[in-house]
């Protein structure tokens, strides 16, 4: 028999983090338990407001499954109950840690991957004045890659600025919904003459079927507007690239079935995180095999991770220990 435990953790950010939706200080994280007496399997979810959840509705629908968990579902029909978003992933995450645990093996092994290798991470400026990104990029010009959180105004100047700080890095550039048409085909050729390597969601959700009549200089990646294997269809034509993150796809399952969608029709691949611990990234690591862009570095922003954590060397970040996940 099968039990089912979920816990609320905060942790704390290191200083703050912020988006054009607003800033943080802490992430609030919901992590499942699975324990069949003998061994337990572990899943982290990070509650979205952005898609309508919130931490006591995330926990709400986990513990109404509860029943069906001591009754015997499994994994695959987990797909089914529950629909994609936070709940779903830490459930989805914690049944195939729970496998491992009981097998011996690591989830790459029954999941049909390779052995998974180290990565190199996106580092993630959270959106602040063009001087302040500035000192920012100057702090990690020796970073690979760098992430820049947009949206307002002054963004032109933001990357410039991130440019002059860090001139050797790549960048990568997260409008998080927050630019309009005129203001991404003002901004794109631009960032383009910049060195920029990508444009994450520059338009709302709502209203990206702009981006098929606009001619896209950086190729542009769909995160809010993709969520699972369902969304592909619609971002045919606007977008170059899919992020793809288990709190959007529910699970570890999902994921790996849309990134193999997703290639087949030819989208480039970025795989990205939720701000969470490295429980939160440990399967996310696996997804991000072979991918264009790596964006997994929720830990290096907190103050605190958990214990054993993923193992981050600069922007490199090395698969999970087995007794951390998987």
């Amino acid at each position: 028999m099968t039990s089912l435990d979920v816990t609320v953790e905060t942790w704390p950010v290191r200083g703050a983090f912020t988006i054009s939706r607003g800033s943080r200080t802490e992430a609030t994280v919901l992590v499942a338990r699975l324990s069949d007496g003998d061994a337990q399997g572990r899943g982290e979810c990070v509650p979205y407001a952005r898609y309508g959840e919130s931490v006591e509705s995330v926990k709400a629908q986990i513990e109404d499954v509860a029943d069906r968990v001591v009754s015997g579902l499994d994994r695959r029909e987990l797909q089914d109950i529950l629909p994609p978003g936070a709940a779903r992933n830490a459930l989805d995450c914690a049944f195939w840690d729970l496998e491992a645990k009981r097998s011996g093996k690591r989830v790459w092994e029954f999941a049909g991957c390779a052995e998974p290798t180290v990565l190199t991470s996106a580092y993630t400026l959270s959106l602040d004045t063009p001087q302040a990104m500035q000192q920012a990029a100057r702090d990690n010009a020796t970073r690979p890659l760098l992430k820049l959180k947009l949206a307002g105004p002054d963004d032109l100047d933001r990357v410039k600025a991130v440019r002059a700080g860090a001139p050797d890095a790549d960048l990568i550039v997260d409008a998080n919904e927050g630019w309009t048409a005129d203001v991404y085909s003002s901004l794109s050729p631009e960032l383009a003459g910049l060195g920029v390597k990508m444009i994450e969601q520059p338009l709302p959700a709502a209203e990206d079927a702009a981006l098929a009549d606009i001619k896209r200089p950086v190729p542009v990646c769909a995160d809010e507007s993709c969520h699972d294997r369902a969304s592909l269809d619609a971002l045919e034509g606007r977008y170059d690239m899919v992020n793809i993150k288990l709190d959007k796809t529910g699970g570890l399952t999902e994921a790996l079935a849309l990134k193999s969608a997703a290639e087949a029709m030819g989208f480039g691949i970025m795989v990205g995180c939720m701000l969470g611990t490295s429980l939160s990234m440990a399967p996310a690591h696996l997804v991000a095999q072979g991918a264009q862009v790596v964006d997994l570095d929720g830990p290096l922003l907190l103050a605190e991770d958990r214990e054993p954590p993923i193992r981050f060397d600069g922007s490199q970040v090395a698969p999970p220990q087995s007794d951390l996940w998987g």
